[in-house]
């Protein structure tokens, strides 16, 4: 029920008008504390760059698909400077030839597999307990370039607390990353 008044919330917030045309899929809106991309090519993936870059004191990552060098790259940037960053991952990463789950493990960066029923399907980022990156945008360059995907980066400490309880809870009922793709040498 929560989910839903958020969502009504957020909807009221950016000024959603089932009335109004729908808008190109590169629209960007800003605001005080929700930014709102649209892909493809909406600028998400530098979005979500820029947010991680900016972390100073922890970074938790649920992701269904997690393909996108550049976030992967920024994600390890991230950890080498000390910030905490956890990950799970969908237990499909583990096989997918071009999953960050190899990279981001060998790397040192704690990653996590959600083994209970149903698919890991959730896809965000609580940044230092304040910003909640979320929406439909999986961390991959597809989402960027090619699929009608969302996302929303929330500056709200009163929302980052809320996801990161489900991180906790979703942590709790995770087991560390094995690396089970036949090739191994790609990334």
């Amino acid at each position: 029920m929560r989910l839903i008044g958020l969502l009504a919330l957020l909807a009221m917030l950016v000024g959603c008008d089932s009335s109004a045309p729908p808008q190109p899929s590169t629209a960007t809106v800003a605001r005080n504390d929700i930014d709102v991309y649209f892909s493809p090519e909406g600028g998400a993936t530098d979005a979500i760059v820029s947010a991680v870059g900016q972390a100073q004191r922890s970074l938790d990552i649920a992701a269904y698909s997690f393909t996108s060098a550049p976030i992967a790259a920024a994600v390890r940037d991230a950890h080498r400077r000390g910030v905490r960053t956890r990950v799970i991952l969908n237990r499909n990463q583990e096989s997918h030839r071009y999953s960050s789950g190899s990279f981001l493990s060998n790397a040192g960066i704690p990653v996590h597999i959600r083994v209970a029923d149903g698919v890991q399907h959730s896809k965000y980022m609580i940044i230092d307990g304040e910003v909640v990156i979320t929406g439909s945008f999986n961390f991959s360059r597809r989402a960027e370039e090619r699929n009608a995907e969302n996302l929303l980066v929330l500056h709200r400490p009163d929302v980052a607390r809320e996801y990161q309880a489900d991180f906790d809870r979703m942590l709790a009922i995770s087991r560390p990353f094995e690396d089970k793709r036949d090739d191994v040498s790609q990334p």
